[in-house]
């Protein structure tokens, strides 16, 4: 992340990447939940006051977004802010929940390829069960889409 961020302006105190060296997905999500919260200054999140300026998600085909899987347990929940997600990829994950998500002052997904028609049509259709299409920051939501995976 250190890398990717290298040539922007941000303080590195401010950039918040995931620890998952030598711990298990379970430990790493409350971990990563740990210093959300020592960062946010509280345990619960208060409304309208967001603990990411900026989040940047993608758009699987299936409709998932930052490990939130259609059918997983992990779209249900409203009280944890970071979850270990496991069994529903080849490899384990941590995902932040749709509380965490939702408090983004500004929240955009990038999707790109073809395979991503059918799912973007769907949202944009006003479709809610793909798990994207209930992200709902309290800030701007905005989509940037590549020509390939635009709807017809």
């Amino acid at each position: 992340m250190t890398r990717f961020f290298s040539n922007v302006p941000i303080p590195q105190n401010r950039l918040h990447p995931i620890p998952t060296e030598g711990l298990s997905p379970r430990q790493a999500a409350a971990d990563y939940q740990a210093l959300l919260q020592r960062f946010y200054g509280n345990k619960r999140l208060g409304v309208g006051q967001s603990i990411f300026d900026v989040t940047l998600l993608g758009l699987g085909a299936d409709g998932h977004t930052a490990s939130l899987f259609p059918g997983s347990l992990t779209l249900l929940e409203n009280r944890q802010w970071v979850l270990a997600v496991v069994g529903k990829a080849s490899e384990a994950r941590i995902t932040l929940t749709y509380p965490a998500l939702n408090s983004s002052r500004n929240l955009a997904f990038l999707v790109t390829g073809a395979n991503k028609k059918n799912i973007l049509a769907e949202i944009r259709a006003g479709s809610t069960a793909p798990p994207a299409a209930r992200v709902r920051p309290i800030g701007g939501l905005d989509w940037f889409v590549d020509r390939a995976a635009v709807p017809e």
